[in-house]
């Protein structure tokens, strides 16, 4: 199936999940895929792309330049240079150190602020028991928007999707502005995701298919 057929897909799974397809955004996340693959998308209506890695982005940038390009991986702060001030949103912030590093080369960077509410070791983000604190300290640096998360690798993720919707409940009370952003749902939880409230999905696989293997894979 193409691109376009597979968004269409996913607009139907979206509204039997009780959701209007026009108010949910979906970032399609390249990793892994050609340029092509990313004009592609943009062909079939998809204009925000999603990468996990700052190099593999920069490489695509220039080749897909009408994109709306976002970082969704964890960014080291040796790659805060190269990041800052080239993506539209950078969804992984989890500290207040990293927000800082990124203030000092582009003040005005959006972004959201990743939170580990599955809590799980290997995954990155805030600890849920500190976001709180967190969010404010990155919302004095930067712009920003909302929330990001990803579900447990195992389980019912509707639990994680609710305490992320919740913290940004509170951290709207806490900051008396709105947070319009919860990017949280991807290929295999997304309805999960939808029914906690989700505004943004990160969808890889649904749209383009499986992921080729890279080197690293084999």
């Amino acid at each position: 199936m193409s691109v376009r057929e597979n968004l269409n897909s996913v607009r139907e799974r979206i509204e039997r999940a009780g959701r209007d397809p026009k108010d949910i955004a979906i970032v399609a996340v390249t990793k892994g895929f050609s340029a092509e693959m990313c004009l592609q998308a943009l062909e079939a209506g998809l204009s925000m792309l999603g990468e996990n890695r700052v190099q593999e982005a920069l490489g695509k940038m220039d080749a897909v330049p009408d994109a709306e390009w976002h970082l969704i991986g964890h960014l080291q702060t040796n790659k805060v240079r190269q990041a800052a001030a080239r993506f539209a949103l950078i969804q992984s912030v989890d500290s207040v150190r990293l927000a800082g590093e990124i203030a000092r080369t582009a003040p005005s960077q959006a972004v959201l602020v990743e939170v580990n509410v599955a809590r799980e070791p290997q995954k990155s983000g805030a600890d849920p028991d500190h976001a709180l604190e967190v969010i404010a300290g990155v919302a004095g640096l930067l712009d920003v928007r909302g929330l990001m998360a990803m579900g447990p690798s195992t389980g019912d993720p509707s639990p994680a999707f609710i305490a992320l919707r919740t913290l940004r409940d509170q951290a709207e009370q806490r900051l008396s502005r709105r947070l319009p952003v919860l990017s949280m749902g991807m290929t295999g939880d997304f309805e999960a995701a939808l029914a906690a409230g989700s505004t943004m999905l990160r969808l890889g696989t649904a749209l383009f298919g499986p992921r080729p293997a890279s080197p690293a894979d084999e």
